[in-house]
């Protein structure tokens, strides 16, 4: 499988990524978790410090790294595979925390590579909540959406946002652009 069938969907937390995700596996596509997501879920069961409100490097950094096993994994699979964000999300989590990108994550994100268009999700204030992983405020929110799209089209990829409507809607708006077969 080559990366041009490696479709990214981004933006803000509370946006309705995983969402849509889950509505693309519903119909047999395949589709990644949100590192961010594993990793907050992983060290609050050992007791790590590697979190958002812990040590933030060290979060980026597995975040870093269980996206580009998600990158490998996807090359096993057949068909089309919806990332529930990818490598350049690391760089613009970094931005966003004020911390150096390391030259590391920059040669991450030249070489784990995914279609040339990433369908970005704005902040949608009537969606957004907060949860035991989820804990920035939606002006947080607001920021991490502007940072990781810029840090994608900082990567030169073309950011197509996806309207605020239904996830029947936003279903069909990816699907249409999405060129993969039908």
């Amino acid at each position: 499988m080559q990366a041009d069938a490696f479709f990214v969907l981004t933006g803000g937390p509370g946006s309705g990524k995983t969402t849509l995700i889950d509505a693309l596996r519903g119909e047999g596509f395949a589709g990644t978790e949100e590192a961010g997501r594993g990793v907050i879920r992983d060290q609050v069961t050992v007791g790590g410090s590697a979190l958002p409100w812990g040590n933030r490097a060290l979060f980026a950094e597995l975040m870093l790294s269980w996206e580009m096993r998600s990158h490998a994994q996807a090359l096993e699979t057949t068909g089309p595979v919806f990332f529930d964000r990818g490598v350049p999300d690391c760089i613009g989590y970094l931005e966003l925390c004020g911390l150096p990108v390391p030259d590391h994550f920059r040669s991450a994100a030249d070489r784990f590579r995914y279609h040339p268009t990433v369908f970005v999700l704005p902040p949608w204030p009537e969606i957004y909540s907060g949860d035991e992983e989820r804990k920035q405020d939606f002006d947080e929110a607001v920021r991490t959406f502007e940072a990781v799209s810029a840090a994608y089209a900082a990567c030169g990829y073309t950011l197509v946002e996806v309207p605020k409507t239904t996830v029947s809607e936003r279903l069909a708006f990816v699907r249409a652009r999405a060129p993969y077969p039908r």
